[in-house]
Order: structure tokens, then sequence, then C-alpha cells
């Protein structure tokens, strides 16, 4: 078996898992109401809260596609529970903005899209967040993986959840870091 077909192979698998999770998130109803009216997402009630602190909110609603590599609120506690609240309470809005615009890339990443690129560039795509720092994703099994600079990784473990500008949510296990934090 050449390498190419063993990359090819993950691929497959990976479009089909992904195709999977999207399937089962759109027929299950509990997962249909991730998005509530607020725009808060379920599982993501640390990173809303930080969105609002921020005054991003209505900036992530009026502009787009965007995708967002949301972390969950266990990926935030894993991160540290103190320094996020410690970001959210700051008077200085600067390091959490920088954090979550981290999180945020231009246009409309579907999984697929990601995998392609992947594809095109022999395992690995580079992808520029609206922070201008590179976000770089591989594949582990069949698993995307993102990985930061600084070497921070986070596995997609949801993906392809819509919102309302045509944007796309890939939950993520992990926070993924601009800086040292």
């Amino acid at each position: 078996m050449k390498p190419t077909d063993s990359l090819i192979t993950k691929v497959f698998f990976a479009l089909f898992f992904t195709s999977s999770i999207v399937t089962f998130a759109q027929s299950n109803t509990k997962d249909k109401a991730l998005l509530s009216e607020s725009g808060e997402i379920a599982h993501h009630s640390i990173l809303a809260e930080a969105v609002k602190a921020s005054e991003l909110g209505e900036l992530l609603s009026n502009s787009g596609p965007l995708t967002i590599f949301a972390p969950s609120d266990a990926a935030f506690e894993r991160f540290s529970s103190d320094k996020i609240t410690e970001l959210i309470n700051a008077e200085d809005k600067t390091a959490l903005k920088s954090l979550l615009t981290y999180h945020i890339v231009a246009g409309q990443l579907t999984a697929s899209k990601i995998l392609l690129a992947m594809c095109r560039g022999n395992g690995k795509a580079s992808f520029t967040t609206v922070q201008g720092k590179k976000l770089t994703a591989h594949m582990e099994g069949y698993d995307i993986v993102l990985t930061d600079p600084i070497g921070n990784r986070a596995k997609i473990t949801t993906a392809d959840l819509n919102l309302k500008n045509n944007g796309i949510i890939h939950e993520i296990d992990s926070v993924i870091l601009p800086v040292q934090m």
C-alpha cells in the first residue's frame, strides 16, 4: 500500500465519520436545539459568557460567513476555569478578544472542505484565524485535529453545526491559544 493510499483511506473514513456525526446531529431533536433564540450554544455557556463580556456577539452575528472552533465548557474547565473567569471579568478585554478571535476563521469551512484542503496539502492544511495567526489541521486516526503555533491541540468532536449567518461551528475538546496564557 502506497503512503497516499493510506491518506486517501483515512480521508474517506473521516468523511464517512463526519457525515455520520452531521446526520446524527441533524436528526436528534436535542441537538436541533443547539442554537437557542439568544444565540447561545448548548455545552458552551462559558463561551457564550465570554462572547457577551467581550462584546463580540453583534459583530459575530452580523459578519459572516464564519467558522467557529468552539471549545466546550469542559474544554474551558480543563484550560483553567480560573483563567477564563479572570479574562471575562477583566477591565481590559483585549486578552479575551484575542483568545476568542483565535477560534474563528473567515469563511464557511465545513468538515469536508477541511478534509479536502488536507488532501491537497499532503495530510495537513493551514487556516488563518481572524486574529491573523495560523491553525494547522491534520488527521489522527479518523479525527481532525487542530494545532496552534505553540503546540496546543484540539480535536473536532462535533462538526458542521450551522449558524444563522451561514457560518459553521465545530465543537472542539480543548482551548487553542494565540500565545502562552
